[in-house]
């Protein structure tokens, strides 16, 4: 299982180069972008500057060297970056991907011509060969992804927001794909919303591994007190208890104890469990605690079995590699067309809190009792950026689709229980009957980053969903 941050993301890296045009050029590019990937804290591989010409790609034999190196480094390797210091031998870049076959995100790079320096000697048309690169990549049907101008130059701040942006793609693509969720319990009958293709997830490398909630309360039953007392000491330094009986933070121990027991003897990353009303009735506590626990290591949780929740949780986690946390779209804010307020009960990470205390969950409270339903944090969300996404299976077309966005939580007072806070999406009026219109679920991931264009760009070029983004 995933307690920390994934490891930092290794590039494979491909110099174009073209006979005719200036080998200086295909050289100092080689040695340049070496030096702005590993000065932005990522790794990189790729043929030595004496084993091709210039450390180049562009003959038959230089390209099965490069994508055997390619293969024998496959499990290192994250993404690829194609950077054209010159115009470049487009097909070679194309069969040393083909012949790699490493299914991974590729971007392509080219730098700028200088207008001083438009000689014979220095000229690089770069400009003009990421095109047929780009050509020769969707004839080979190879996605590729590009930078935000069409030349940018190694060392520039603009490459480097890109290489950082890239980097996040490549995050998302790795971590979805062989993806293992854990399914806690059923889906409660009364959340029809949460209901998903688990093939569909399949299809794109997403297992779902489940567990009945029998199972875990008769664990549970089995549990000594000793066995649960370093999740309780664990609790109590999470979130403030003065107000918690000590028999319900027991029983949130020895519920932790037991999904972290199972998840690491079945290799699930991320989870979904259920919650209304089996666990308040027939244990006496809610999970919210245990999830925020989770949520917070980056191990992200979602309430009412919403599996498809928790994979735009964890794949805005793994672009920022910050907590993420399922929220409702719950309230508008006064007559703020802009704003509305997203609410949980709450399960959300310590991360998104001004300030959080432990306390009892008011809605279920009413019908089961306040003593069965300790386990909330409360507490209102700090003003931050903020980005969203929500995927959804498509039964009926055989598709997973999505929309992805970004806005902001504000300092706007709000006084309501749970963990809430208010947010501010430029055209929210638009997305709100975009979200009505398609059908989509009235949950949605939230993350303190501005991570949606890469989410988009990792799900919908290198998975094939169809992910719209709110602009």
């Amino acid at each position: 299982m995933n307690h920390t941050k994934s490891r930092p993301v290794t590039f494979g890296m491909i110099v174009g180069n073209r006979g005719f045009f200036p080998d200086h050029l295909a050289k100092s590019g080689r040695e340049d972008m070496i030096a702005a990937i590993e000065k932005a804290g990522f790794k990189v591989i790729t043929v030595g500057a004496d084993e091709t010409k210039c450390g180049a790609i562009t003959s038959r034999d230089e390209v099965a060297r490069c994508a055997d190196l390619f293969k024998s480094r496959r499990d290192d390797i994250d993404g690829i970056i194609v950077t054209l210091p010159n115009f470049g031998e487009e097909r070679a870049i194309a069969d040393t991907l083909r012949q790699a076959n490493l299914d991974v995100p590729v971007l392509v790079q080219a730098t700028p011509d200088t207008p001083g320096s438009m000689t014979i000697r220095d000229r690089r048309d770069s400009f003009c060969g990421k095109m047929s690169a780009c050509n020769n990549l969707k004839q080979y049907g190879i996605p590729y992804s590009l930078t935000t101008l069409h030349t940018e130059a190694p060392d520039s701040d603009l490459f480097r927001k890109d290489i950082a942006w890239f980097a996040a793609v490549c995050r998302v693509v790795r971590g979805l794909r062989r993806l293992r969720i854990g399914s806690i319990g059923a889906r409660p009958s009364a959340f029809n919303t949460v209901r998903y293709s688990e093939k569909l997830l399949e299809a794109s490398g997403i297992s779902v591994e489940p567990i009945d909630l029998s199972e875990i309360l008769g664990r549970i039953v089995r549990m000594k007190d000793s066995e649960a007392e370093a999740k309780l000491d664990a609790i109590r330094k999470y979130v403030s208890t003065d107000q918690v009986p000590v028999e319900a933070l027991m029983k949130m121990a020895k519920l932790g104890t037991v999904i972290d027991t199972w998840m690491e003897q079945t290799e699930v990353s991320i989870s979904a469990i259920q919650c209304w009303t089996s666990l308040e009735e027939f244990f006496g506590v809610v999970p919210c605690t245990v999830m925020s626990m989770m949520s917070e290591n980056l191990m992200s949780s979602a309430c009412e079995v919403d599996i498809c929740g928790v994979v735009g949780m964890h794949a805005l986690q793994l672009a920022s590699e910050t907590p993420s946390a399922l929220l409702d779209w719950n309230n508008n804010y006064g007559d703020d067309p802009d704003k509305a307020v997203c609410f949980h009960c709450s399960n959300l990470p310590k991360h998104f809190f001004k300030s959080v205390k432990m306390d009892f969950q008011q809605i279920i409270a009413g019908t089961v009792g306040r003593e069965n339903t300790y386990g909330t944090c409360e507490g209102l969300v700090k003003a931050s950026p903020m980005s969203f996404a929500r995927f959804s299976t498509n039964d009926l077309e055989g598709s997973i689709d999505g929309y992805v966005g970004e806005g902001e939580f504000t300092d706007d007072p709000l006084t309501t229980f749970g963990g809430a806070g208010v947010v501010k999406i430029p055209h929210l009026q638009t997305l709100l009957r975009f979200i009505c219109e398609n059908g989509f679920e009235h949950h949605v991931a939230a993350n303190m980053s501005t991570v949606a264009s890469a989410v988009q760009e990792a799900t919908g070029n290198y998975l094939g969903w169809n992910v719209a983004i709110h602009e």
